[in-house]
């Protein structure tokens, strides 16, 4: 049975990690994340988990910490933000490659510089091509979900990949809003014990960690890596199926919103989605067929059902918040129009830049990229494919 509870996004990714009663949690703050390790700490020190406690110098530390801690067998966590991110982003490659499913609660903040602590995606957009699942939570009930659903994912026999679950920095982190719980218990049965098959202290069955990997092994490792991200639409899809069947709520990789019908479409990932929403619901008072795809698993990328969901929709805004620099669009603009290139009718596809630094996302703000769309179906001219939103001259 569900427990009604008012919480922070922080306070619920830690409640999350508490449940799950991990062995270890090595970890080093920064803003605005410090609050998780910061919950979780107490949690040890009250003996409400069994998990040892690893306080490091870095963040580059403190995921070398949890490679050691997941290659010795025993289910590993942490938490860290923007530059954090950052200094860990070389261990991301080994924790990956070395399929250690370590838990990763991110919350999102620019990468500085200029000096920035608020919310975009330019940390864990980053780290999109590291080889971790990613998962991305519009509020504190969907990064809660998301954290013991990435256990289960990650750990999968057929997976054995890392998980990073995201949520916006202060937006959601700091925010407190109603939430339900699931119990202890319910929690613990579901992610269950892990047992890792090999591990470093597996005496009967030695394995050697991080060896060398000669150009004669390299690819098959990596095209191993590429198997396992596939295997992991699977494993994702029967999780949520699972966890609907423990809670009511209903995940997959997209969440839908007035989508049916629409010919004007944003697609987008976190916290922006709960603006975008109400957005939706005044245009469509007003007769406009405006809809959202929301992303929540941004990696591994399901392409298909992204075509599927926007088959009918005559005019698509892909909108980021992490600027890649390529002058053509960012990660959500590029992987949505790479997915709707081949198909012979696709949507018109514009790329927006929006909120970067944590700069507000307001229901005119969102309203005008609909009229934006429905502008180049009135005039017949695209324009400008790559815009940014809001932006002062």
């Amino acid at each position: 049975m569900s427990i009604r509870e008012k919480l922070s996004g922080n306070e619920a990714a830690a409640t999350a990690l508490r449940q799950m009663n991990p062995d270890v949690m090595a970890a080093f703050p920064i803003t605005p994340s410090t609050e998780i390790p910061q919950y979780f700490s107490k949690y040890v020190s009250d003996g409400r988990v069994d998990t040892e406690f690893v306080p490091v110098e870095s963040e580059h530390s403190a995921m070398s910490a949890c490679i050691g801690s997941q290659a010795a067998g025993a289910r590993t966590v942490t938490a860290t933000s923007a530059n954090g991110l950052a200094l860990m982003v070389e261990e991301l490659y080994i924790a990956s490659s070395s399929r250690l499913p370590i838990i990763l609660s991110v919350v999102n903040r620019a990468l500085s510089g200029p000096i920035n602590i608020n919310a975009d995606h330019s940390d864990s957009m980053g780290a999109r091509d590291a080889g971790w699942i990613q998962l991305y939570s519009e509020d504190n009930q969907e990064a809660y979900d998301n954290l013991i659903q990435a256990v289960r994912i990650g750990e999968h026999e057929d997976v054995q990949l890392p998980v990073m679950v995201c949520q916006d920095g202060f937006i959601t982190s700091h925010a407190i809003e109603n939430i339900e719980l699931e119990e202890d218990e319910t929690v613990k049965e579901f992610v269950g014990t892990y047992k890792a098959k090999e591990h470093l202290v597996n005496k009967g069955k030695p394995i050697a960690m991080g060896p060398y990997d000669t150009a004669d092994y390299y690819m098959e490792h990596k095209y191993q890596q590429n198997r396992a991200m596939e295997n992991a639409k699977k494993v994702i899809e029967e999780v949520a199926a699972e966890f609907k069947e423990m809670t009511g709520r209903e995940y997959s990789f997209f969440e839908t919103y007035q989508l049916e019908d629409a010919d004007y479409a944003l697609v987008l990932i976190n916290s922006a989605a709960g603006t975008a929403k109400e957005t939706i619901d005044k245009m469509r008072a007003e007769g406009k067929k405006v809809g959202l795809l929301k992303i929540r698993v941004f990696r591994p990328f399901n392409r298909d059902r992204l075509v599927e969901l926007l088959k009918d929709v005559k005019y698509v805004a892909a909108m980021d918040r992490s600027e890649t620099f390529s002058t053509s669009g960012g990660p959500v603009y590029h992987e949505t129009a790479a997915a709707l290139y081949p198909e012979a009718t696709k949507p018109e596809i514009i790329s927006y830049m929006y909120g970067l630094g944590g700069r507000d996302v307001t229901v005119a703000s969102i309203e005008s990229v609909f009229n934006d769309l429905m502008e180049i179906e009135e005039t017949g001219k695209v324009g400008e494919r790559y815009r940014y939103l809001g932006l002062r001259e």
